[in-house]
């Protein structure tokens, strides 16, 4: 069962926002990756391979945490961006969008999180 959300003004503008500047930074990776240029960070991932790309989310994912826990909450910002830029990365390398984490994250919706773990392949339970 679905939950409708009452969403104010401003977060509708914000929500709006964000998958405006998500979906434009996709783009951008997607024509990096079709596109190579020579002085692109981003094509230079592409051209690493998928173990770099994923060793990057990694750090950042890994820095994420340091600034949450560094008592500094305006730190995890920048931590962030870098972790969504680097993640829309992997994903264009593996031919997956927003579009399909956004369909993951529906299939979800209103489903109990321990339900959810508890259904998948056991090589992707967490431990």
């Amino acid at each position: 069962m679905a939950v409708e959300v009452d969403l104010s003004e401003r977060a509708r503008h914000l929500a709006a926002m964000a998958d405006d500047i998500l979906e434009r930074l996709e783009a951008t990776i997607r024509a990096r990756k079709d596109n190579p240029a020579v002085r692109s960070y981003t094509a230079s991932l592409f051209f690493q391979g998928r173990h770099k790309i994923a060793q990057k989310v990694g750090e950042e994912a890994v820095e994420t945490v340091i600034a949450a826990c560094s008592g500094e909450d305006q730190d995890i910002v920048p931590e962030a961006a870098d972790l969504l830029f680097h993640l829309l990365i992997l994903l264009a390398d593996a031919g997956l969008s927003l579009d399909d984490v956004r369909r993951e994250l529906a299939r979800r919706e209103g489903q109990s999180g321990h339900d959810e773990k508890a259904g998948r392949p056991l090589s992707f339970r967490p431990e």
